[in-house]
């Protein structure tokens, strides 16, 4: 039984009942995307800091412990088991009877000192952590050097910064206004906080709290988005996944579902402006319900929640986003919105708009995402199980994966699945997170986090046929008990990838030549040069007209035989004189010509660097000198 073709039947039909467009994602070829296997990395030795490690392509050159005052080892997190949790109802049940007296609280809530989602600016390395976040120097080739720590805790701890201001995410009840450690108890507390912190770091020896913006269901993530035109005016959108707080503790909160609350605080996100001469002054300005149905306008028009045929995953319901990834020069963002991914038109930041929506019975919990370069591919994470084992050879390839996705006449087609193709253990929280893209011209490849599952870099060029040319992974944290770790996170910053690690602290690698990715691909990404990377705020890459991009170009092709080997070799004797300093521009301009005569029949990706390729040339024969 072809259980794909039949979820696709039934996703297409169940469009109408659910109000959403139920788009299943093709089914990946023999060979494409195979179920997970077995290679090094399914075998590491466990441990701490002195876990087996294995790499391909990828070198470590610096792991940074945490922070003092951020670890503890009793802190890790280990998620209860069956035994455990039934043990746990048995005895609350006993203490409600007066049969038995309550276990003394636990030192520390489950992941409270664990590191989350990281930022840079300036050559400072900003790691987020649940009891707050810290500061490193990485402007130099040298080891990052602690520089600043923060405590204030609340979770999630999510970062990101713009000039002398730094954003922190704060989602739970034990949050204070203060940054106390003293949790805000009861249902309701004036000193509760759970929003967004604003933060003036001008000054790194003495940081300071300016502003937090109460949110009615605190913030998992949050997402900067500059005005477009106005550079006094930045946006963040909110994305929140908790309990709606009490209306006694923030008057604009209301509960329920909307056929009982239309004015509920469920179904929205919320986008909070600050006025950058006045930060302090930030505060929300919209709570769009961008999950309404278009016909009828109900805000809760997209995925209701639960199972969509027998062996489908049990989907999340669309009241909300985890992640918001903003591309602002395309005007487009992409969210990962529970049982949805969705495509929105951010023209207007302030008021955001739904221009398509994805659903997928594969997908569990839709977690991030990741637009391609030019803006018509999103790739989007599947947050199965969150800190669960998911990456064991009895785990589906199409769960906890990556659903890649096209933008076709501005509606998004799923296209294909990626998983880690190396199974992990048991004892290792495995499933696909926070990534972004490595610059290289003419493909499309990211870096992407697995937590315990390492780091993995996928070239997604062709939507259909995802495939993996370098990996980092350690064994378990333990060999027996699935103890919380592995990398929250993993971006290419400045030609490094730098990636948090939950438990351990974070790392610093760099990308070597292989048969997959050639020394000048990786020489054109390093080129590339950022003052600022943010979790969910996505910039255009720019690269300049140099001889290392035209050998990237001329390397993609030889490895796709997308060019006739004559025409090749031409250019490449053309780019070496250009290396040398001579530019022959007859020369380029007729090699401009030959090369923008595509074949017919040419793959889409070969096209696209024919066509680059073509224009450098033209650009070349027509400079002087």
């Amino acid at each position: 039984m072809n259980i794909r073709s039949l979820l696709l039947g039934s996703a297409a039909a169940a469009s109408v009942l659910l109000g959403a467009a139920a788009v299943q994602a093709q089914a990946p070829a023999p060979g494409q995307t195979p179920p997970v296997g077995s290679d090094v990395r399914s075998t590491l030795s466990p441990g701490l800091h002195d876990a087996g490690q294995a790499a391909s392509n990828l070198t470590l050159e610096h792991s940074v412990r945490p922070a003092p005052g951020f670890f503890d080892p009793e802190a890790i997190f280990a998620p209860p088991t069956r035994e455990e949790a039934e043990a746990a109802r048995a005895r609350a049940a006993a203490v409600a009877a007066g049969t038995a007296e309550p276990l003394p609280p636990r030192k520390y809530s489950p992941l409270a000192l664990a590191n989350s989602d990281l930022a840079i600016s300036n050559g400072r390395l900003f790691v987020g952590n649940f009891n707050g976040f810290n500061a490193y120097d990485v402007s130099g080739d040298g080891p990052p050097e602690l520089v600043l720590s923060v405590v204030c805790p609340g979770g999630q701890g999510d970062v990101s910064v713009h000039g002398n201001l730094l954003f922190m995410s704060v989602e739970q009840n034990r949050a204070r206004l203060d940054c106390g450690v003293r949790d805000a108890e009861g249902e309701v507390n004036a000193e509760r906080f759970r929003g967004v912190r604003i933060f003036d770091i001008s000054d790194l020896g003495a940081p300071r709290q300016i502003a937090a913006v109460q949110t009615c269901r605190g913030s998992h993530t949050h997402t900067l988005v500059p005005h477009p035109t106005d550079k006094n005016v930045l946006y963040i959108y909110n994305s929140a996944t908790s309990g709606v707080r009490k209306s006694e503790e923030l008057s604009i909160c209301q509960d329920g579902q909307p056929a009982d609350n239309p004015e509920t605080a469920l179904y929205s996100i919320d986008v909070i402006k600050v006025p950058l001469d006045a930060p302090e002054q930030a505060a929300i300005v919209n709570r769009p319900r961008i999950f309404a149905d278009r016909e009828t306008g109900a805000v809760a028009g997209l995925w209701k929640g639960g199972r969509l045929g027998v062996a489908s995953q049990n989907s999340g319901q669309t009241n909300h986003c985890h992640d918001i990834t903003v591309y602002p020069e395309i005007g487009m963002a992409a969210g990962a919105c529970s049982g949805n991914g969705i495509l929105l038109d951010i023209s207007d930041p302030e008021n955001p708009s739904r221009v398509s929506e994805l659903f997928d019975p594969d997908m569990a919990y839709w977690h991030s995402a990741t637009f391609n370069t030019t803006g018509d591919k999103v790739l989007f994470t599947d947050e199965c199980g969150g800190t669960s084992a998911r990456c064991r050879t009895e785990d589906p390839h199409t769960w906890g994966a990556d659903l890649i996705a096209a933008i076709e006449d501005g509606r998004l087609v799923g296209k294909s699945f990626f998983k880690l193709p190396a199974a992990q253990t048991s004892s290792e929280n495995c499933v696909a997170h926070n990534g972004n893209l490595v610059p290289v011209p003419g493909r499309d490849l990211m870096v992407q986090a697995w937590y315990q599952g390492g780091i993995s870099i996928i070239d997604f060029t062709d939507p259909a046929r995802p495939t993996e040319i370098a990996y980092f992974d350690r064994g378990p944290i333990d060999a027996e008990r699935l103890m919380v770790g592995g990398h929250w996170s993993a971006y290419w910053f400045n030609g490094r990838i730098y990636a948090s690690e939950i438990a351990r602290g974070f790392d610093v690698l760099r990308l070597g030549p292989s048969e997959h990715l050639s020394a000048a691909e990786i020489a054109v990404a390093e080129r590339v040069m950022a003052e600022t990377i943010n979790p969910q705020t996505q910039t255009r890459a720019v690269w300049e007209d140099h001889p290392d991009v035209a050998t990237a170009y001329l390397d993609q092709l030889d490895r796709s035989n997308g060019v006739e080997a004559a025409l090749a070799g031409r250019a490449r004797t053309a780019v070496e004189q250009w290396r040398g300093g001579r530019v022959d521009r007859a020369r380029a301009a007729a090699l401009s010509q030959a090369l923008g005569v595509v074949p017919e029949n040419t793959p889409a990706a070969d096209a696209a660097r024919l066509k680059a390729l073509s224009a450098l040339f033209g650009r070349l024969g027509q400079s002087r000198g």
